[in-house]
């Protein structure tokens, strides 16, 4: 039963309020305050197939917007009214896309039938394994990563399951913490189930069902009224996370965009092979994953802000992964730190899109947030695990506008966490927690501007993690001429005799009187600095923003007793510079990379691991790397891939 357009629109709005409120209410009630602070969740209301049509506007995580779990909906064979379920398994449907994202799902039935389902998940902080809050990029297979949980009934007909309550709660660091939030999971559910039955007896429940798909097709009218301004063609981009394993080499992720009409596909190949640490990326080759769809989901949302986020934007769209690569990683594979490689796959769509529509698409935002954690002990004895919130980069400059401080781009979803919230959970001393200067890519419009964490541990045997880290290497770039942000830093005693550069550790511990200091990577800026206006430099210096020196070396301003000189700054800015070297611009560290790895070096590394078994691959990769630093950057691949075929019997 169609209805009409106006209807259609009400239908909607009534639906993603039923979100709205499943969101409020999970964030009102949960324990944790990753969940209620930083607002690490999602919530969807989805068809009876799975396919996502509702989501909170303002609340959690909009990565999910257009999720499928129908995969993991048809892994319990049956459903009665009252029944809750539960999963965090990567590898069952490919939903939960790491262990600490523990995932439920309610049916919501209406007269014998089912009418929809309201999903949703939560980051737990912990949920066991080997190291405080799950994650690191050292562990090296899934069942280091935590317990998993395989899609079972949480609650059966209104009776909570006690067994696997009692499973969880054994096998998790915090487990009261753990509780409440699934507490308040099931709250959301069923604040969501209540609502829903509101929309059916407003509505009807066959135009509800009706509505819902035709909710799905006027999104997919509207994406693919989007991409029809794209301009046909193939556009390649790559980028790459600082090490692909603890003190490894480069993590290249890599995406050749096609654009026909009003469809794109987005072919990963070229992206590195599964790796023995934990970046990998649980798809399972599902061409719509929402891991590998969220940069374009971006891409689209920022050319038309009207458009509808849901299943159905994702339909002119499929994705190429590659089996065995770090974006469709086999069973069994660690992927805790997955959400680190997804947020490079954001980056690379953006740089291809940049390519497509140069005049419209941002400069980097870093993707790197550290996401900090800490396992300590209080004064009485009290054990305590908590997150204390991220600290990331700022968003890329724009085509019109300053990217945000602090954060925005990719992850600006993330909230901080206010440090009295942090002290009163964790014994630590704040010492700092602001802006850092002079970190944003100087561009006509600037970068983003990084944050800064600094804080003193007061008790022993005290874990901080610091999960996700990352652009300590290679800076977020700039386009049509502005600069690339600059890097992150992690530093133990920073300023003393013991001070340490932790560099991308991600597992620290520490002493009582240990300082941490954090400090995110800078976002790249957008056009040529020196024609940043003049008045917007002496404001970022008045602001602490940018320093006086560096508004004279990088924006060519010359600021005296903070009124700018407007006879040294034409005469500065009059002085010749070296030429802008084409729509990107690159750090130091990647250009001396890519003088060696280029494309075709890279395109024959990938065809030579894709002959060898998944097991070989990051080994293999690795014996490249080192046989080429060794015969210097100009030998000939091909000998160095004949000899370890030889060598290995491969």
């Amino acid at each position: 039963m169609a209805i009409d357009q106006r209807n259609l629109q009400v239908l909607a709005n009534f639906c993603a309020a039923a979100a709205d409120a499943m969101a409020f209410t999970l964030m009102r009630t949960a324990h944790s305050a990753f969940v209620k602070e930083t607002e690490d969740f999602s919530c969807q209301i989805v068809t009876a197939e799975g396919m996502a049509f509702a989501s909170p506007r303002s609340f959690g995580a909009p990565w999910y917007s257009g999720i499928d779990y129908g995969p993991l909906l048809r892994l319990i064979d049956h459903y009665d009214e009252g029944d809750v379920c539960v999963t965090n398994d990567p590898y069952s449907g490919y939903v939960a896309t790491h262990t600490p994202d523990l995932h439920i799902w309610k049916p919501v039935f209406h007269e014998g039938r089912i009418a929809c389902f309201v999903v949703g998940h939560i980051h737990n902080t912990d949920v066991g394994g080997a190291v405080p809050a799950s994650l690191s990029r050292s562990l090296t297979e899934i069942e280091q990563e935590g317990i998993r949980i395989p899609p079972v009934k949480l609650v059966e007909k209104g009776v909570l399951n006690t067994f696997v309550t009692r499973v969880i709660r054994t096998n998790v660091r915090m487990p009261e913490q753990n509780w409440g939030d699934i507490n308040a999971q099931l709250a959301s559910v069923a604040i969501g189930e209540r609502k829903i039955h509101e929309i059916i007896r407003r509505f009807g429940f066959e135009t509800f069902v009706a509505g819902t798909q035709q909710i799905l097709d006027y999104a997919e009218a509207q994406a693919r009224a989007v991409l029809r301004r794209v301009p046909d063609g193939d556009y390649f981009f790559a980028d790459y996370a600082d090490e692909d394993s603890p003190g490894g080499r480069p993590c290249r992720v890599a995406l050749t965009l096609r654009v026909r009409g009003d469809e794109v596909v987005l072919d990963y190949t070229g992206s590195d092979p599964q790796l023995t640490s934990a970046l990998n990326m649980p798809t399972g080759g599902r061409e719509r994953h929402p891991l590998v769809m969220v940069g374009l989901t971006y891409v689209l949302f920022t050319l038309d802000n009207s458009i509808l986020l849901n299943a159905g934007t994702l339909r002119a769209a499929r994705a190429i992964l590659p089996e065995g690569s770090i974006v469709n990683a086999a069973p069994g594979a660690a992927v805790g730190m997955r959400s680190l490689t997804c947020a490079m796959t954001q980056i690379v769509t953006i740089g291809a899109f940049g390519l497509a529509l140069p005049e419209l698409m941002p400069a980097c935002a870093p993707g790197g947030n550290a996401i900090m954690n800490i396992k300590t002990t209080g004064r009485t004895g009290r054990a305590v695990m908590a997150s204390i919130g991220p600290v990331g980069g700022g968003g890329g400059g724009t085509p019109f506008c300053d990217g945000s401080d602090g954060a925005g781009g990719t992850t600006g979803f993330l909230r901080n966490t206010p440090i009295e919230i942090s002290e009163a959970e964790v014994p630590v001393l704040f010492r700092r927690y602001g802006l850092e200067r002079d970190t944003g890519g100087p561009g006509r419009w600037r970068g983003g501007l990084s944050a800064v964490m600094e804080f003193t541990v007061s008790a022993p045997e005290t874990i901080v993690t610091a999960r996700n880290r990352n652009r300590s290497l290679m800076p977020s770039w700039g386009v049509r001429g502005g600069a690339a942000g600059t890097v992150s830093h992690f530093v133990r005693n920073p300023g003393g005799a013991r001070e340490s550069e932790l560099a991308n550790a991600d597992v620290v511990h520490c002493d009582p009187g240990d300082v941490i200091r954090v400090v995110g990577p800078g976002a790249g800026g957008w056009g040529d600095p020196f024609t940043r206006p003049p008045a917007l430099v002496a404001a970022d210096v008045r602001r602490g923003a940018v320093s006086v020196a560096k508004a004279a070396d990088d924006y060519g301003v010359v600021i005296r007793d903070g009124i700018v000189d407007d006879g040294a700054t034409a005469e500065r800015r009059a002085r010749p510079r070296p030429a802008a070297g084409g729509h990107f611009t690159y750090g130091a560290e990647r250009i001396a990379f890519e003088r060696v790895w280029t494309p075709d070096r890279y395109a024959d590394l990938t065809a030579f691991l894709a002959t060898v078994p998944v097991g070989w691959r990051f080994f293999l990769k690795h014996r490249v790397f080192a046989a080429v630093e060794a015969a210097g950057p100009d030998a000939a691949l091909a000998p160095i891939l004949d000899g370890l075929r030889s060598r290995f019997g491969l």
